[in-house]
């Protein structure tokens, strides 16, 4: 910009100025020259639109390389966060209804989610119980920082003994007051250990925070036993909730309902993975209300003239208060009997969850001195377990009860999966005895602890998780499961069916299967955890459908020389003073062999011993087709 323009611009602006301001002074020479005022004004404006010039011009860039011009300059890739990972670990509870277990891992930090048991079906005999296989937890003991307990039933909390043989005492465990208290009766018992672990109890919307990353909330829901919660687990990661085992109960025993306002806030919050209980996920509408078994009882009650005998499970707290307070109206005394009914009685009353009216509570043995109709027994034996109370009432083996005609006995109970045949000996049994039995099938004394269909929708609607992965039950509850989260708008993809071992990766964008860790069952006889395999199953299989051959004789063990036998001796295979003939022939052909061996001087007792088992076990089956055990026991001397 040159004065002449300055000047331009002071003459279109000059009738707007002061007329006494001069703009000209008289050159040397007598031209108009420009004012020193005007010209110092005129260089100041030159200034502010150099300087505003400036503003607007982008500065040039720096070449970021040697050969990259003043001109172009490469501009930087642009960096991608990547999504933090957290992992979900099912070691129990899926494509099987029991021995529930979900470990959540985010870095090098675990918590455990329940550690529960199943009982053996007719397959494992000799079993006692059925606890999730340890071996990845046992490899990872370092990293876990918490176990949390969702509820008391023992598909929860019935191997939580045997995992604290595998991990550190100093771990807490984290659960409501009677979780706890039934967690602390089995260590009290000394069956496994006695020393238990740290206990930090809990209640709805509590909040604990355990290592470095995880905060972990309860959530009150209603299941057939007090004091059950879902779990919130959140991570940098993202968020997981557990429901764990619940129903919606909109009139519970005890009046404390599921808490729906906090669940609507959890799920507008955001959850990134939900795991639902799909044990009822096959049965239409809703599970009715536990307050109708009690009315259901309030009628057999009123219809009894004699003793009525109750089978119940010991866990259902709510179930048996009811009992309490209908026989109390009805003027009848309470004799129990079942180690674990006798346990809960004990707990639940000292924690104020069963409330028993004074002089309520008698012995079995008093039972005889009291009229019939004033009389109640609460017993175990719902699933028709041989040596529980009910079985033994049932064959009239019972010393202090004996069913007779006038009895009411009520099962309480639905048949799990595998016990109908034992269940309905029971019911065949008490009927030949005359009693009035009733169970489900014809009356409404027992209701499920499981939301149905409507439940679980109302689950996924109150959540609306971004992925869904059903757990809790058998694989054909699973995809109904994943049908009724489809039809509430989770998207199919957004949907994952795992297995027990299935390493599933959430982030907050995406849920999927990421390879698998070592999951399984592992078998508890005795006090044998984890020692009986499938070799000693498949021997107590054949040895209950074929019984034992045991063939014994001695030997010289310098000559190899037979100095007696061989003797037969057979268990559960045939009777032997009926099966003379062929146990002759067989021990003829044994000495044939035996006599073999002599001639050759064999001195090695393990082929001898080889052979004389497959001899017999052939011999065996080509007469009879049986497949006994063989079991040859050579006596040297």
């Amino acid at each position: 910009m040159n004065l002449e323009n300055v000047v331009e611009k002071e003459k279109e602006v000059e009738k707007k100025k002061p007329k006494h301001r001069k703009y000209y002074n008289k050159g040397k020479q007598g031209e108009k020259v420009l004012s020193a005022e005007v010209v110092k004004e005129a260089s100041e404006l030159e200034k502010v639109e150099i300087v505003e010039e400036q503003k607007v011009q982008k500065p040039k860039k720096k070449p970021t390389k040697k050969n990259d011009s003043e001109d172009e300059v490469k501009k930087p890739a642009v960096k991608t966060e990547k999504e933090e990972k957290m992992y979900v670990i099912p070691l129990g509870g899926l494509d099987e209804v029991g021995k529930n277990m979900t470990l959540v891992q985010y870095r090098d930090e675990i918590i455990i989610i329940d550690s529960g048991v199943t009982f053996p079906d007719d397959g494992l005999l000799g079993i006692d119980l059925v606890i999730p296989d340890f071996s990845y937890i046992e490899s990872n003991k370092d990293k876990v920082k918490g176990v949390f307990i969702t509820h008391g039933h023992e598909d929860h909390i019935g191997s939580i003994p045997y995992l604290y043989q595998k991990i550190d005492k100093n771990i807490p465990v984290h659960g409501g007051k009677l979780t706890l208290a039934l967690i602390k009766s089995k260590f009290d018992s000394g069956e496994v250990s006695k020393i238990a672990p740290k206990m930090r109890e809990v209640t709805g919307r509590d909040k604990v925070k355990v290592g470095k990353y995880f905060e972990v909330e309860f959530i009150r829901v209603t299941h057939s036993i007090a004091d059950a919660y879902c779990v919130v687990v959140t991570t940098p990661a993202g968020r997981v909730m557990y429901t764990g085992d619940f129903k919606i109960d909109l009139t519970p025993v005890d009046g404390k309902g599921v808490d729906f306002l906090r669940l609507a806030q959890i799920g507008e919050e955001g959850v990134d993975l939900l795991l639902s209980d799909s044990t009822n996920s096959e049965i239409d509408g809703f599970t009715p209300s536990e307050r109708s078994v009690g009315e259901a009882f309030k009628v057999e009650f009123a219809k009894a003239k004699g003793r009525i005998i109750i089978a119940a499970f010991a866990s259902h707290v709510h179930r048996l208060q009811q009992v309490v307070n209908i026989a109390n109206e009805h003027g009848r005394k309470i004799a129990i009997d079942g180690r674990s009914l006798i346990r809960i009685f004990d707990i639940a009353s000292k924690l104020g969850y069963l409330k028993l009216p004074e002089n309520i509570m008698v012995n079995l043995s008093e039972l005889d001195k009291m009229k019939d109709n004033k009389v109640v027994i609460l017993c175990t034996g719902t699933q028709g377990e041989p040596m529980a109370a009910l079985s033994r009432i049932a064959k009239n083996m019972h010393k202090h009860t004996k069913v007779k005609e006038g009895d009411t006995v009520i099962i309480s109970a639905t048949p799990i999966p595998g016990n109908e045949k034992a269940v309905s000996n029971n019911i065949n049994s008490l009927l030949k005895y005359d009693a009035e039995v009733v169970f489900k099938k014809i009356a409404g004394i027992h209701v499920s602890g499981h939301g149905s269909k409507e439940e679980q929708r109302l689950m996924l609607n109150l959540i609306k998780p971004k992925h869904f992965m059903p757990v809790h039950g058998e694989f054909k509850m699973l995809k109904a499961h994943k049908e009724t989260a489809i039809e509430t708008g989770v998207a199919r993809a957004n949907i994952v069916i795992a297995t027990n071992g299935s390493k599933v990766e959430v982030t907050k964008s995406s849920a999927k299967i990421k390879g698998k860790v070592n999951a399984g069952a592992t078998l508890v006889d005795g006090l044998g955890v984890g020692d009986i395999g499938h070799i000693v199953l498949k021997d107590r299989q054949q040895l209950s459908q074929d019984g034992v051959v045991i063939v014994v004789f001695t030997l010289d063990k310098e000559t190899g020389k037979v100095l007696s036998g061989p003797d037969i001796v057979t268990r559960g295979f045939v009777y032997s003073r009926d099966s003379d003939q062929i146990l002759n022939e067989a021990n003829d052909q044994i000495k044939i062999k035996l006599k073999e061996f002599e001639v050759a001087g064999t001195k090695d007792w393990a082929v001898i011993k080889n052979s004389v088992r497959d001899l017999a076990s052939k011999f065996f089956y080509n007469r009879i087709k049986r497949t006994p055990v063989i079991l040859p026991i050579i006596m040297d001397v």
